[in-house]
């Protein structure tokens, strides 16, 4: 049975379901990223509120902190996040690129050296898949090599053979594990295609990867400085490429403009700390474009940030009041903002499903796009 049951399909965009554990999730989906057991600045109900479905946690950072044995004990990681709903984890191979000066890297394994105490740790496929059955996610990821965007040829094509070696031994120990969680929850594995923007290695990544017939398919190695358009030449191969009843996952990336031509091109979910990150840094998503709330000129402004938001911050709090708090320093400001910048998401992911129900997304596009991009 498959974790994806596709409604609507408006060309190559689907509407779906996915099933988990922990509830359903109506795709075009994107999740809010928890690295290290917390979405940072919010509480699971204001996640709820504002319209999320899924969660990201990341295998690396939990394997260092508080260690994957702790949250089991604690009842993992859905316990920990003290959310209810599904869950997916990352394996640590986006710490293979982000952490390149920190790791040494064969056919074998990954040693990171420990950017909190610098103690040497060992991650192995079928490591990757243990800490995420400790862990619990509803969906784990296999442990890859995510080369950078400017990397060449060769390295390229070794990062495609070592990822679909490992892809294969992760699926070898999700299996022997009965494909469950240790809290006795089923668990869905997905493979990461890798190829950077080659599409002989793109496509023979896929290849590889389908063979091993898995639940769902990522597509990685993508927003690490390929660039717009040389991502979305990757993204026109997706159809052909992965079996139309899996789901396909888009790591990493959260620009609006990306997410609709993703969309446009067949793909179901995305992740991105761009939502969370940029509330910090005073940044507002609305769907006339963002908006720098450190700007003076918002100071006396009695406006909330999007005046047809319907989400906390935009129902008590004026653009002038959330500079004040960012200007001094109160944590009050960030938090507000990701309330916002959450709930924009989710409505905006909600949006884009009932264009593709409509068979409306191309022409819907154009207007938010216009709207969100102006030239002018």
């Amino acid at each position: 049975m498959s974790l994806l049951e596709i409604r609507h399909v408006d060309g190559s965009a689907r509407r779906g379901r996915l099933s988990t554990c922990h509830g359903l999730v109506d795709t075009p989906v994107f999740m809010p990223v928890g690295t290290a057991g917390t979405v940072k600045g919010v509480t699971p109900d204001q996640i709820r509120a504002a319209g999320s479905q899924m969660i990201l946690g990341n295998t690396y950072h939990l394997m260092l902190r508080p260690g994957a044995d702790v949250v089991a004990t604690l009842g993992g990681l859905h316990a920990v996040l003290g959310w209810d709903g599904p869950v997916l984890t990352d394996s640590g191979g986006f710490q293979v690129f982000s952490l390149a000066h920190l790791r040494r890297i064969d056919d074998d394994k990954v040693v990171f050296q420990s950017h909190v105490d610098g103690a040497e740790v060992i991650l192995t496929p079928e490591l990757a898949v243990d800490i995420q059955r400790k862990l619990g996610a509803d969906v784990m990821m296999q442990l890859d090599e995510c080369p950078p965007g400017d990397a060449p040829r060769q390295a390229v094509a070794d990062a495609v053979t070592r990822s679909a070696a490992w892809a294969a031994r992760c699926k070898t120990a999700w299996a022997a594990a009965g494909k469950l969680s240790a809290q006795g929850n089923a668990q869905a594995l997905f493979g990461i295609q890798q190829g950077g923007v080659l599409p002989d290695l793109r496509a023979l990544s896929a290849q590889r990867l389908v063979d091993l017939d898995l639940p769902g398919y990522a597509i990685g190695g993508l927003s690490v400085g390929e660039g717009h358009d040389a991502m979305l030449a990757v993204l026109d191969a997706v159809d052909d490429q992965f079996p139309a009843d899996r789901p396909r996952y888009l790591m990493g990336v959260g620009e609006p403009r990306d997410i609709l031509a993703a969309v446009a091109r067949g793909i179901d979910m995305f992740d991105c700390v761009l939502p969370t990150r940029n509330a910090r840094n005073t940044q507002a998503f609305t769907w006339a474009g963002r908006m720098r709330l450190r700007n003076a000129r918002w100071t006396q402004d009695p406006l909330p940030v999007d005046e047809n938001c319907t989400c906390y911050a935009c129902r008590h709090f004026a653009r002038g009041t959330l500079r004040h708090l960012f200007m001094a320093g109160e944590m009050l400001g960030a938090i507000l903002l990701t309330i916002h910048n959450l709930h924009f998401f989710a409505e905006f992911m909600s949006a884009i499903r009932d264009a593709i129900a409509a068979g409306e997304l191309a022409a819907r596009s154009q207007e938010w796009l216009a709207a969100m991009y102006p030239t002018t």
